[in-house]
């Protein structure tokens, strides 16, 4: 299978002097097509950040990140801009949205940029993709409008708007109740399912267990790791023991 992500021996610090330390401490990861990751750790334990090196959202300060055959560190700016929009997606906690545009044109509006003669087309998709996730009949609603969960949703369509190669998702669920949350991992596990890999930062043992890799992350370095099989629905308790079990080996 095709490596999408290859990190070598990625260090990241903050701070200077005797104030300096590393958020990320010499790690290696790799990402195939289509896969579904979790990475899991405490606050603090740099799994956020990683997953900022990882996309190109930060540069790192040793090692190197190669996305889809790309070096990131030898990327330009504008270089790095364009990966990011045309072949990356991200979803966060919080999804940003300009509150003087309605929902559609919140999630049209990157794929806006340079093609806007192909308005209509791009218009077209975002409402497909909304009609996909459950959320089509809000498109003329302002954000204050519309619940977490639905924002969250409309987040994810952005998202998918390029059909991106992968899918960064850091704490998706954390502002949701279990409903939401649930209903926001099913759209991860069919966008999965699609061949879109998936990436998802997360302290939720429930959220790592509709997953098939779990990188367990403590402070700066990735610790441990657990493989599950394809989640089929049935065997969440089961998924979740394994998780907190090694949480528990390892100290998070």
């Amino acid at each position: 299978m095709k490596k999408i992500i290859i990190g070598e021996h990625i260090v990241k610090s903050y701070g200077e002097g005797n104030e300096k330390r590393n958020v990320i401490d010499g790690v290696s990861v790799e990402i195939n097509e289509g896969e579904f990751v979790a990475v899991v750790g405490p606050s603090g334990s740099g799994k956020s950040t990683l997953m900022f090196a990882l996309s190109g959202m930060d540069t790192v300060d040793g090692g190197k990140v190669v996305f889809d055959s790309m070096d990131l560190s030898a990327a330009s700016e504008n270089e790095l801009s364009d990966i990011r929009r045309t072949k990356m997606g991200f979803v966060f906690q919080q999804p940003t949205m300009l509150k003087n545009l309605n929902i559609l044109d919140n999630i049209i509006l990157p794929s806006m940029r340079g093609n806007r003669k192909n308005g209509e087309k791009i218009s077209e998709k975002a409402r497909a993709i909304m009609e996909r996730v459950g959320i089509a009949e809000l498109e003329k609603r302002d954000i204050t409008q519309v619940s977490g969960g639905q924002l969250q949703r409309a987040g994810i369509c952005r998202a998918l708007m390029n059909s991106p190669k992968i899918i960064f998702g850091d704490e998706p669920t954390g502002a949701l109740n279990s409903k939401s949350a649930e209903r926001i991992m099913d759209i991860f596990s069919e966008i999965n399912g699609d061949g879109t890999a998936v990436m998802l930062v997360t302290h939720d043992a429930k959220v790592a267990a509709r997953t098939e890799r779990i990188m367990f992350m403590l402070d700066g370095k990735i610790v441990s790791e657990l493989k599950l099989p394809k989640y089929d629905g049935t065997d969440m308790d089961e998924r979740v023991e394994q998780i907190t079990v090694k949480m528990r080996e390892i100290g998070i």
